[in-house]
C-alpha cells in the first residue's frame, strides 16, 4: 500500500508519467505555432475571452503569450518565445518548432531505453557542433557600405515575407532599413516612433524624419514656428477655476470669493510670466492647460500643446534633447529642447503635429495605414521585428543564409559529428541533425510542396558541397540562397539554436512533476 505523505489535493506524476506530460505539452505548443512558420505560414485568429477584442497574427511570441496554458513545459517553450522576441525580435516561432522537434526526437530516443542525461550529453555535442558550423558560414560585410545595406534590404526582406506586409516587402524593407541606418549604430527603438492610422492602403505607410506628435495645437496658438526653443513640463495649469467643490470654505459675501479667485489668478500669471522668461516659443505640457494659462501663453506667441501624454513627453524629450522640467525658478538649469520647424499635418483624416530637424537627427517616426484596425496592429508587429533585428544586425554584423540553408548546414555538421562520437551519445548527436532538418521540412509542408522530396534534395546539395542551396518557395525547387537575396541575421539563428537546445534539455532532465493542492477560499 503506498503511502499518503501529500496533502489531500496535492499531485505527482512519476517517471514516465511525468515526462510524457512534460513532452506532450511542449508538442502541442510546437504544433500550434509550425504552422505559421515561413513565407507561406498562416495566421490564427486570438479572441478575447473577456473583452471578445479580436487579434490576427502569426508573430509566435504574440500567439504563445496570448494562450493560457497549464502544462509546465509549455509555458517553458512560452517563455523561450519571449526571451527571444525581447533579445532579437524576430525568430519566436523557429525557436519554438526547433524545441519541440528536439523533444518529439527525445521522446523516440527514451523509448528505445536511452537514458535522459544520455541524450542531453548528445544534444551539447551536437549544438556544438551546429554553432560552429553556423559560424564558419556566417560573412561580414559590415567594412563595403552598399554590400551592407544590401544585407539589410535581404534580412529585412526576409523577415517580412512571412510576415503580413510579404506582398510589400521591398517597400517596407527599405522603410525599415532607413529608419534603423538612422539610428547611427544605436539599438535603442525608442527613437522609431510607430504611429497606427487606419484608412488608406498598407503602401500608403510612410517613414517620416522628425517626431509626429498625435495631438492638436491649442485654439489661438500660431500653428507653425520655426526654430522652435522647446519647454518640455509635467505640471499643473490648471488652477485658474478655484477648487470649490470638495473644499469647504465659509465666506461673509461673494466679493471675498472673488478675492480668492482673483489671488489664484495672480498666481497663475506669476507661474506664466516663469516660464516665459526661459526664452521660449514652443510650452508642451504633459497635463492639461486651462483657458486663462493658456491665452496668457499665446499673447506672448508661445506655441501651446497640452496632455502631450507621457510616452509623448518622454519621447519629445529624448528626440529634442530637452529635459522634463517641473519648477520654473531658474531657467538657467533648464535644459530646452530645439527643432528647426513645428507644423500641423494632416493624416487620413486627423491632424497631428510635426517635429522636424529634430536635435537628435536619427529620430524618425513611421506611420502605418491600413485597412482595419487588426490589419494595422499586425503591420505593426512586422515591423517591429523586422526593425528589431536589423537594429540588431548593425550591431553584430554577421548574417547567414536563410530558407532553410543555414539549419540544412548545421544539420550536416551534427551528422559529421556523430560519426566521431563512441557509444549511445551518437544517436543524440543524429537525433539533433534530424530534429533541425524538420525546420526546412516545415517550411515546406506549409507551402503544400512535397517536404521529404526537397529536404532530401537539399540535404544532397549540401553533402555535394553547395552551402549556399536553400528552399525556394516561390518555385518549390532547391536554389542558391545567395542568389535570391534571402539572408538572416547570424545572432538571430545563433539565438534560436542555444535556446531551444536549453529548453529541450531542461525538459528532457525531468522526471517528477509535484502539483502543489489549490489554495482553499475561506470557509468553504
Amino acid at each position: 500500500m503506498s503511502m499518503q505523505i501529500f496533502g489531500d489535493q496535492a499531485t505527482e506524476e512519476k517517471a514516465e508519467n511525468a515526462r510524457l506530460s512534460s513532452f506532450v505539452g511542449a508538442l502541442a505548443v510546437g504544433d500550434l505555432v509550425k504552422s505559421t512558420l515561413g513565407p507561406k505560414g498562416m495566421n490564427k485568429i486570438l479572441q478575447s475571452g473577456s473583452t471578445g477584442e479580436i487579434n490576427v497574427t502569426n508573430d509566435g511570441a504574440t500567439i504563445l503569450k496570448s494562450i493560457q496554458l497549464d502544462n509546465a513545459a509549455a509555458k517553458i517553450l512560452v517563455n523561450i518565445s519571449k526571451v527571444q522576441d525581447d533579445e532579437v525580435g524576430d525568430g519566436t516561432t523557429s525557436v519554438c518548432v526547433l524545441a519541440a522537434e528536439l523533444l518529439r526526437e527525445a521522446e523516440k530516443l527514451i523509448g528505445m531505453k536511452i537514458h535522459p542525461q544520455t541524450i542531453v550529453n548528445g544534444y551539447r555535442i551536437a549544438s556544438k557542433a551546429a554553432l560552429e558550423s553556423l559560424e564558419a558560414a556566417a560573412v561580414d560585410h559590415s567594412s563595403d557600405a552598399s554590400q551592407f545595406r544590401q544585407d539589410l534590404f535581404n534580412i529585412a526582406r526576409t523577415t517580412l515575407s512571412s510576415k503580413v506586409l510579404s506582398q510589400d516587402k521591398d517597400y517596407f524593407a527599405n522603410l525599415a532599413v532607413d529608419a534603423v541606418l538612422r539610428l547611427k549604430g544605436s539599438t535603442d527603438l525608442e527613437h522609431i516612433q510607430i504611429i497606427k492610422k487606419v484608412g488608406g492602403k498598407l503602401t500608403d505607410s510612410y517613414l517620416d524624419e522628425g517626431f509626429i506628435l498625435d495631438k492638436t495645437i491649442a485654439v489661438n496658438s500660431p500653428k507653425r514656428i520655426e526654430n522652435a526653443n522647446i519647454l518640455i513640463a509635467n505640471t499643473s495649469m490648471d488652477t485658474d477655476k478655484i477648487k470649490v467643490f470638495g473644499a469647504r470654505m465659509k465666506v461673509d459675501g461673494t466679493g471675498k470669493l472673488a478675492e480668492l479667485e482673483r489671488a489664484e489668478k495672480e498666481k497663475m500669471k506669476a507661474k506664466v510670466d516663469a516660464i516665459a522668461q526661459h526664452g521660449i516659443n514652443v510650452f508642451i505640457n504633459r497635463q492639461l492647460i486651462y483657458n486663462y494659462p493658456e491665452s496668457l501663453l499665446c499673447e506672448k506667441g508661445i506655441m501651446v500643446i497640452e496632455h502631450a501624454d507621457f510616452e509623448g513627453v518622454e519621447r519629445l524629450s529624448l528626440v529634442t534633447g530637452g529635459e522634463i522640467a517641473s519648477t520654473f525658478e531658474r531657467p538657467d538649469l533648464v535644459k530646452l529642447g530645439k527643432c528647426e520647424l513645428i507644423e500641423e499635418v494632416m493624416i487620413g483624416e486627423d491632424r497631428l503635429i510635426k517635429f522636424s530637424g529634430v536635435a537628435a537627427g536619427e529620430a524618425c517616426t513611421v506611420v502605418l495605414r491600413g485597412s482595419t484596425n487588426q490589419m494595422v496592429d499586425e503591420a505593426e508587429r512586422s515591423l517591429h521585428d523586422a526593425l528589431s533585428v536589423l537594429s540588431q544586425t548593425v550591431r553584430e554584423t554577421r548574417v547567414v543564409l536563410g530558407g532553410g540553408c543555414a539549419e540544412m548546414g548545421m544539420s550536416v555538421a551534427a551528422d559529421a559529428a556523430a560519426r566521431t562520437v563512441y557509444g549511445k551519445q551518437a544517436i543524440a548527436v543524429e537525433a539533433f541533425a534530424r530534429a533541425l532538418r524538420q525546420i526546412p521540412t516545415i517550411l515546406a509542408d506549409n507551402a503544400g510542396y512535397d517536404s521529404s522530396e526537397l529536404v532530401a534534395r537539399l540535404r544532397a546539395a549540401h553533402y555535394e558541397g553547395k552551402k549556399d542551396a536553400g528552399l525556394d518557395m516561390n518555385g518549390a525547387t532547391v536554389a542558391s540562397m545567395r542568389e535570391l537575396g534571402i539572408t538572416e541575421s547570424y545572432k538571430l539563428k545563433r539565438q534560436v539554436v542555444l535556446s531551444a537546445t536549453e529548453a529541450a534539455e531542461m525538459i528532457i532532465r525531468v522526471d517528477d512533476i509535484l502539483r502543489a493542492s489549490p489554495r482553499r477560499r475561506e470557509g468553504a
